[in-house]
């Protein structure tokens, strides 16, 4: 503890004392009280595999212009060792969304980059992150950045790296930026110019419109029904969550015929406080309160919404007079049931893409359909690595369909992360469809529940903030691994999967085998009676998540079991702390 206190006062006199930090910043450090000072300077904020995510404010633990120029100073080291010349030429995209202090971080990582000599794209205005996946692809870069926190509350904002395929970062290029930016000091080892040396020296590229209609051509492509009958009086309440979603979705769905969209007003326009929903997050039921009372009044039986940089699509539909929320894996069922419906030429070496928390029915639909299901690890940069993988050749398949449960989507090849701009426009052109045919999603989903067994299912998240709460998070994963358990709340475990030593051991068969997934601090159950345990640390927030799918005969057999594996679950979780 000595030691942890020692290295803390010693960052905070770094940065107290250093000449980079200026008198309103340094008033800011001395007026800390102690646990904030704790907490703001007892580690680095994490660069991760994907980049990085936190609380904004002053300190090493912290989202601010420091945290982010040292970022981006290690990434312009990897880029230039890696790739040389070429990848200076081919440069670097920089996007960011809504957020508090977005377009001050993205400047301040296009002037790092161009001081590197790096040439740097960097939008004139707010664009969403798959656009961002897009335009590295699309301007033949070498790595793109985009500066957004996803769903997180508003104290938040991130800086996530994507490489030359417009995927988020993966192996080999992630332990190599991470090991540069653990070695680069946030103050003596940065480069930084003005911006107008950086436009003086041709690096600095602005921008505009250029790529937007590019963008939304390759999302039309994706659509299948493109002549619904009526669609020009199909009722829509959509919601950008104060986010970038609005504009590309409005222009998007207009072109499609799609004429009776109706925005919610006040969560419209790009605002970085969230003043209707502070946890902008479509994931949540209550952050579409505004588009029922909305769709209500217009008479709309459907409410999508993107989060803030609009990688996600959330949906509410209207049955019985009642309003019902869809969750991750029943939007990602439906869609991969519509496409394989209704698109005409499905390769018959199609492939499935999701995650390995995902629902169990996505492999029974694709089976059936003679289609291969691949599972990656938590995180759309793997589907996207996936993708990749199929276009060079390393499997003899074709992708079809991504999902990942927590809302997201793709369809298409044009970028390499979910898109929730794609994701409104199939969700929308899927719901039109159900209604001209006299159907609806609810009914379609209930009809894949009674055809292939009622799963419900919960991503239930146990925040631990703070120093001490890393150590519970920590200690909980490591008593799970030193317990070996063949027994887990009664039942016995047919199967554990541990991805972060890489082995499957059946316990029906007594068989070990390794699994060909990246190294993961996950663990997985799955039980005798068909219930699936995940159990994960969050790799961008405090909390450590439990994944738990029950199967029964009936929804009402199935939420009863899930509820008092749920409660058991938590109570054996806790115990690994006494």
């Amino acid at each position: 503890m000595e030691a942890k206190k020692y290295i803390i006062e010693q960052k905070y006199r770094k940065w107290l004392n250093s000449r980079y930090i200026n008198k309103y910043e340094k008033t800011e450090i001395r007026e800390l009280i102690q646990e904030e000072q704790k907490e703001s300077f007892y580690k680095y904020l994490e660069f991760g595999t994907g980049g990085m995510r936190g609380i904004m404010g002053i300190g090493t633990n912290r989202m601010n212009i420091y945290m982010i120029r040292k970022a981006t100073q290690g990434l312009s080291n990897y880029l230039i060792n890696s790739s040389g010349v070429i990848g200076k030429n081919k440069g670097v995209v920089i996007a960011y969304d809504c957020r508090i202090n977005s377009y001050e971080f993205a400047l301040n990582s296009a002037l790092m980059l161009c001081a590197n000599g790096i040439k740097t794209y960097l939008f004139s205005s707010l664009r969403s992150t798959p656009e961002l996946s897009f335009a590295v692809r699309e301007l033949g870069c070498q790595a793109g950045i985009m500066i957004t926190a996803s769903h997180n509350p508003k104290e938040y904002n991130g800086y996530k790296v994507y490489w030359e395929d417009g995927g988020q970062l993966v192996e080999p290029q992630a332990s190599g930026i991470i090991e540069e930016v653990n070695k680069t000091d946030e103050f003596e080892d940065v480069k930084l110019i003005t911006q107008e040396e950086a436009k003086n020296l041709g690096l600095l590229n602005i921008l505009n419109n250029e790529l937007d209609s590019r963008y939304l051509k390759n999302v039309k492509k994706e659509s299948i029904l493109k002549d619904l009958p009526n669609k020009e009086n199909f009722k829509l309440v959509y919601s950008p969550l104060h986010g970038t979603g609005e504009r590309p979705v409005k222009r998007l769905l207009g072109e499609l015929g799609y004429k009776n969209v109706h925005i919610v007003e006040v969560q419209e326009k790009p605002d970085g406080e969230f003043p209707t929903c502070s946890y902008a997050n479509p994931e949540e039921k209550n952050v579409f309160d505004l588009s029922i009372k909305l769709a209500d009044e217009v008479g709309a039986k459907v409410c999508l919404a993107n989060d803030p940089d609009a990688d996600r699509t959330g949906m509410m539909v209207k049955e019985n007079n009642k309003w019902i929320y869809l969750n991750g894996n029943q939007i990602g069922m439906l869609l991969l049931k519509y496409i394989l419906d209704s698109k005409k030429d499905i390769p018959e070496n199609g492939a499935v893409v999701t995650t390995i928390v995902s629902t169990p029915i996505l492999d029974k639909i694709a089976e059936e359909r003679k289609l291969k299901v691949f599972r990656t690890l938590t995180g759309f940069k793997y589907i996207g690595e996936k993708i990749r993988e199929f276009e060079e050749g390393k499997y003899d398949n074709s992708f079809v369909f991504g999902m990942e449960e927590s809302i997201g989507y793709l369809k298409g090849t044009y970028v390499r992360d979910k898109d929730g701009i794609l994701g409104v426009m199939l969700l929308t052109e899927m719901v039109a469809y159900f209604e001209s045919i006299g159907t609806s999603s609810i009914k379609e989903l209930e009809k894949l529940y009674d055809k292939y067994g009622w799963y419900s299912e919960i991503t239930y998240p146990v925040k631990r903030e703070g120093i001490q709460g890393t150590e519970e998070i920590k200690k909980m994963m490591e008593e799970l691994r030193k317990r070996d358990l063949k027994v887990l709340l009664d039942k016995k475990i047919n199967i554990v999967k541990d991805y972060k030593v890489k082995k499957e051991k059946n316990y029906l068969n007594g068989s070990e085998s390794e699994l060909f997934l990246p190294e993961s601090d996950v663990i997985q159950y799955i039980l005798e009676d068909e219930t699936y345990i995940t159990v994960r640390p969050s790799g961008t927030e405090p909390k450590i998540k439990y994944y738990i799918y029950t199967k029964e005969k009936s929804k009402k057999e199935a939420d009863k079991k899930l509820e008092n594996i749920l409660n058991d679950f938590k109570k054996y979780m806790e115990s690994l702390l006494n």
